[in-house]
């Protein structure tokens, strides 16, 4: 009986081996994107760091004023307001975050409907927000602020200074008050780090920087905050080889703490982009307007010209709540995730206008969130007819959400091209009363006119982008398009149950063999 118990636990543990990743692309693309992250729909990127101090031209300032072509604008600003000899290093001490809170960031991404967060970690400067075992003295323990701005040696430091007025950290804040997901973002590069310019220098034949800084300093960050999402950045120089990105991805999905739960994108080495890793992002503010079969985010920021903070902003220079709204409809309704930015500044406070953006869309998705959150693509993404109407569906295919972007001045009539009603259809408004909404059959017996002249535009719950939700329509209208790869249940099911499988199936094998040797 002792042999079959071995077998037994053999062939439990067979079963596991099967679900392991192997550090090539063929084994890491097919495995299976954590379903959370389709369902989630919404995040917010945060990009935080040194360069809000200065807060000129970008988060790229350090490169547009020391870089291969440095801007006019920037070098003539460092020229007229500060002295000759000042370094990038010399911002490091008046990066304070002394009303960082991260109490008030966690409840203020709460109540904007998103479901996850993307936090820098390190970006292109090489200053990290955390204190990085790999970057001695540009970090933020060392320098500027005196804390972890990440995670966990806050509360401690806190406890023993008096630096700061606040307690906690960004990660426990989101972790304890919220019941959103949290991922950090990292750039694999560094503009003027030696290692990194010297192994440039061999054509990255060497591979100093990516050995002894980039690899070591990932690993850290999952292992000492597990998030749920890494989001890599600055990978376009060499190729995935030089990064062993591979290897990292095959760590990640198989050993790290978070392998069962944990995404990905697709920014791992020159050639990777829309190509390979978790999620596509393809290039910033990519919106291609279609489907796209493969999962893929649009990650946009509010300050159409910088996703950093800058204080020379005009009110022109932000996105206004409508076409924040269309971003995000259009982007799901063709199958992608929308990842807002805002930027905080050197002080660690969220200015108002990126408060009441995200404000303004939690509004707007606590009347709408049933045709965003768990969501599918539809038949149709953009109506036929109607420009101005992007459609999801409900996964059961049981309803149709049509998006209607901008409410017609002097119509009382919304005529849609691509739904085809049956005898059974009703139509009504997210927002409204619940009263169903008068319709027919459009001309030629195609789509359909919503009679909207009852509709009192002020008694909406909702002031933009109105959603009619459309049930039973004729069944040849109502297929569903599916995203590749983002709900398979072979090995990941859902963020609560997803390490439940190899152990219960673990625990079973050895009971029955236990069973069995009892019995004999």
């Amino acid at each position: 009986m002792a042999v079959i118990f071995t077998v037994l636990i053999l062939c439990s543990l067979s079963s596991r081996s099967e679900q392991q990743y192997t550090s090539d692309w063929t084994s890491l693309d097919a495995r299976p994107l954590p379903k959370w992250y389709d369902e989630s729909k919404i995040g917010i990127f945060i990009h935080w760091g040194l360069y809000s101090v200065p807060a000129i031209s970008s988060e790229w300032m350090w490169w547009n004023w020391k870089g291969d072509n440095p801007s006019q604008v920037v070098v003539d600003y460092m020229k007229a307001n500060y002295p000759p000899d000042w370094t990038y290093a010399n911002f490091g001490p008046e990066f304070r975050a002394d009303l960082y809170d991260p109490n008030e960031w966690a409840d203020l991404f709460a109540a904007s409907g998103a479901k996850y967060i993307v936090f820098t970690s390190k970006h292109h400067e090489g200053y990290t927000m955390w204190p990085s075992t790999f970057s001695f003295n540009w970090n933020s323990m060392h320098v500027g602020p005196k804390r972890d701005l990440l995670g966990y040696t806050a509360d401690l430091m806190l406890s023993l200074t008096s630096f700061s007025l606040f307690s906690g950290d960004l990660a426990s804040a989101i972790r304890n008050r919220t019941n959103l997901v949290f991922g950090l973002y990292y750039s694999l590069f560094e503009w003027f780090n030696p290692l990194y310019l010297r192994d440039k220098s061999t054509n990255f034949t060497s591979q100093d920087y990516a050995k002894t800084k980039t690899m070591p300093e990932l690993k850290e960050i999952v292992e000492t905050y597990k998030p749920e999402i890494v989001w890599s950045d600055g990978e376009w120089e060499p190729l995935d080889t030089y990064w062993s990105a591979t290897q990292f991805l095959a760590w990640l999905y198989n050993d790290s703490p978070v392998k069962d739960t944990v995404v990905t994108n697709d920014r791992w080495g020159s050639g990777t982009l829309c190509k390979h890793g978790g999620f596509y992002t393809c290039l910033d503010r990519y919106n291609p307007g279609h489907l796209v079969e493969h999962k893929w985010e649009n990650c946009f920021t509010i300050d159409k010209r910088s996703w950093a903070y800058r204080p020379i902003a005009n009110i022109d220079d932000y996105m206004t709540i409508e076409e924040v709204l269309r971003e995000i409809v259009i982007t799901i309704s063709t199958g992608g995730n929308a990842l807002v930015n805002v930027g905080p500044n050197r002080h660690g406070k969220i200015p108002p206008i990126f408060q009441e953006r995200l404000q303004q869309m939690g509004s707007w998705l606590k009347v709408n969130g049933e045709g965003i959150y768990a969501s599918v693509p539809w038949k149709y993404q953009n109506d036929t007819i109607n420009s101005d109407v992007w459609y999801t569906s409900s996964k059961d295919g049981r309803y149709v959400y049509a998006f209607l972007l901008m409410w017609p001045k002097n119509i009382t009539e919304i005529t849609l091209g691509a739904p085809l009603p049956s005898a059974n259809t009703v139509v009504t408004m997210l927002g409204s009363n619940g009263h169903s909404i008068p319709w027919k059959v459009g001309s030629d017996n195609r789509g359909m006119m919503i009679d909207t002249s009852n509709v009192k535009l002020h008694l909406l719950e909702s002031q933009w982008v109105w959603v009619f939700r459309l049930a039973d329509l004729s069944i040849d209208n109502t297929t569903m398009t599916t995203i590749q790869r983002t709900t398979s249940t072979a090995r990941i099911t859902s963020r609560s149950n997803a390490n439940l499988s190899f152990s219960s199936s673990l625990s079973l094998f050895m009971l029955l063999g236990v069973l069995l040797y009892v019995t004999m």
